[in-house]
């Protein structure tokens, strides 16, 4: 049975990965923040059964004597722990590097020590900036316009340089918008679900006129497996996008039609970013997902997206999945 090893894994797309994966057949070690309380985030929730083959670790990926003995006898890495709030990045700078850049230093050293099949580092849409032309593919220049996608950028290029120095197999996967149960309220749609759900009269958001490419959470998980046997993925960067945008505007339209009410927009200025920090408009160009890993989302165009909306919003409607 193939091990594999994920940071990042009790959140929000770690833990629908490392259901996956257990489904798929795998052993599955999953590194998460120590917790005074022993929370293990949403792998807390996960089927009982799939529990026999997780080990749950406790620790940093900032420390490298840890991430050196809990990687010893994986086959695989998923590295998806990070610092992901932008509004955050422009307050703590630093921990965003320590732990986007520096931990993911301390996993290549890792992976050097201990021979791995696949390492796949996840990268963000973010890290092109508002887009210079569109439909995004890989060559888009890099434009970081937060400190949180700088690190990201700064992460990518660092993997990018162990695998062209010690020839180590390593991927980016580069997802644009994910979203679906899970995400954290923090995320747009989230937020405008929850508070159209919690009857509100009124909704408070950022900016309406910004588009995103998004891409429902099994689609993105999806894309991460087919990295595994794949040497075609080895040293390259994969955008994982749908190919269609939508604006925030149209994000909501389609929120308050699935729920069937309608409420006041407020601007809430805290959702606002600064205006060069702004990114407008990101839209995934897929071809090369669907030629190197064969990879296509199944939650696609308009009704694919109103699709992927109404599961969302069909788990958030369940309590007891909102206690994180």
């Amino acid at each position: 049975m193939k091990k594999v090893f994920i940071t990042g894994g009790a959140g929000f797309i770690g833990s629908h990965l490392v259901e996956t994966l257990i489904l798929e057949g795998y052993k599955v070690k999953a590194l998460v923040p120590y917790s005074v309380d022993n929370s293990w985030g949403w792998l807390d929730t996960i089927n009982k059964d799939l529990k026999k083959d997780l080990e749950i670790v406790a620790g940093d990926i900032c420390d490298q004597d840890t991430i050196n003995r809990e990687i010893k006898g994986s086959n695989i890495v998923f590295h998806l722990a990070a610092l992901i709030s932008i509004p955050y990045s422009y307050v703590s700078p630093r921990s965003y590097v320590n732990t986007n850049v520096i931990g993911t230093l301390n996993l290549l050293e890792g992976i050097k020590r201990n021979s791995v099949d696949l390492f796949v580092n996840t990268s963000t849409s973010e890290v092109y900036g508002s887009s210079q032309y569109s439909p995004i593919d890989e060559k888009h220049p890099l434009n970081a316009q937060s400190p949180y996608a700088a690190t990201k950028i700064a992460s990518d290029q660092i993997c990018l340089s162990y695998y062209r120095s010690f020839n180590l197999p390593i991927s980016i996967i580069r997802p644009f918008n994910t979203f679906g149960p899970r995400q954290s309220l923090r995320a747009s749609i989230p937020t405008m679900i929850m508070q159209v759900l919690n009857n509100n009269k009124e909704i408070k958001l950022g900016s309406l006129k910004t588009k995103r490419d998004f891409s429902y959470v099994s689609d993105t998980v999806s894309g991460f497996l087919s990295c595994i046997k794949n040497k075609k993925c080895i040293g390259e960067v994969i955008n994982l996008g749908s190919g269609f945008d939508f604006s925030m505007k149209q994000v909501l339209s389609i929120i308050q039609k699935d729920l069937g009410k309608t409420l006041k927009v407020l601007v809430d200025k805290e959702r606002i970013r600064p205006q060069k920090s702004e990114v407008k408009h990101l839209l995934s160009n897929n071809k090369k997902a669907k030629k190197l890993l064969g990879w296509e989302p199944k939650y696609n165009g308009t009704q694919g997206f109103e699709k992927a909306i109404s599961k969302t919003i069909d788990w958030f409607k369940k309590d007891e999945n909102n206690k994180l």
